[in-house]
């Protein structure tokens, strides 16, 4: 079982920076995913800074989620508890 997310820090070049419930901390870099499907909504930063903790994962307002698993094994952690 993967961490849940806990808080999601949007950055300028169109990563974030993800906190697991675990105590680590990761960066997402999302820029390899927005030219596809549903993640085309976010390719513009105000629309891609309107991301927020749902459940245990991260979604924007335009509908775009992330599956917990993959947010977790696509985050590059830079730090731990």
């Amino acid at each position: 079982m993967c961490p849940s997310v806990i808080n999601v820090t949007p950055q300028d070049d169109f990563s974030l920076v993800i906190e697991f419930d675990n105590g680590e901390r990761g960066i997402l870099d999302m820029m390899p995913f927005l030219n596809f499907g549903v993640f085309q909504g976010i390719n513009d930063y105000e629309q891609f800074k309107r991301v927020s903790v749902s459940f245990d994962t991260i979604e924007w307002d335009s509908g775009a989620d992330l599956d917990p698993e993959f947010v977790y094994l696509k985050s590059r952690i830079v730090t731990t508890a």
